[in-house]
């Protein structure tokens, strides 16, 4: 099985990516997704975090109120510290529950879509890494157009992720998106030829085929074994 990882900075164009790969019937295993999830309410992480951040982050339906939420951590590092040190554990076991699932399934290649993919340490597990860039003034524009906020609002954002520069001597693979749709277009399609490229052994061995071909072996082996005793 090859999980591949994408990550990417707010504004980039890692959601653009990640849906490309969806409509290329790739499935993604999406980190936003399921941290939506493991903060709904009654969950564990929704308990977790009102804890610790008071009754002052929901709405009147009991749901945090994420916007709110995000302008208290954005504007505070230890405050995000702490959010994400309280999350981690379910989003972690929501993206391998959800990896599971795909390789019951039979799928040889998924997309760890997970911005915190070099934070949370999670690049490790994935092969190859992609990167989704943009110049520095792109990715403002693109920001502040996207949720109508301020030059300082957008730099804060920005600011508070892992710089994209860093983040792209750690890739695999790099997409410049700092151009056109159309640019982007382009150079996801040399990208899909590469992740699309035959299993290597030790990926299809850790596919649902691989085990299963490997059990088949090992109890043929057996058999065998046990006929010429």
């Amino acid at each position: 099985m090859r999980i591949v990882g994408l990550t990417g900075g707010i504004g980039s164009g890692k959601s653009t990516v990640s849906n490309l790969f969806k409509a290329h019937a790739i499935p993604v295993v999406d980190a936003d997704v399921v941290a939506r999830n493991v903060l709904k309410k009654g969950t564990g992480g929704w308990r977790k975090v009102v804890a610790a951040f008071g009754d002052e982050i929901l709405l009147a339906s009991g749901e945090v109120d994420r916007p709110k939420l995000g302008q208290i951590v954005f504007s505070d590092p230890d405050k995000r510290q702490l959010l994400n040190r309280l999350l981690a554990p379910y989003i972690s076991s929501g993206i391998f529950l959800e990896v599971f699932k795909l390789w019951m399934k039979g799928c040889k290649i998924i997309v760890l879509d997970v911005p915190l993919l070099f934070e949370a340490k999670m690049d490790k597990w994935t092969k190859p890494i992609i990167v989704v860039w943009a110049d520095p003034e792109t990715q403002l524009q693109r920001l502040m157009a996207r949720d109508g906020t301020t030059v300082e609002e957008a730099e804060s954002r920005i600011n508070a992720q892992m710089p994209l520069d860093l983040k792209r001597t750690k890739a695999d693979i790099v997409i410049d998106n700092s151009g056109s749709l159309d640019d982007l277009h382009e150079r996801f399609r040399d990208v899909l030829v590469h992740v699309r490229k035959p299993l290597t052994w030790t990926e299809f061995g850790l596919s649902r085929d691989g085990a299963i071909v490997a059990f088949v072996s090992i109890l043929f082996g057996v058999i065998i074994c046990r006929k010429a005793l």
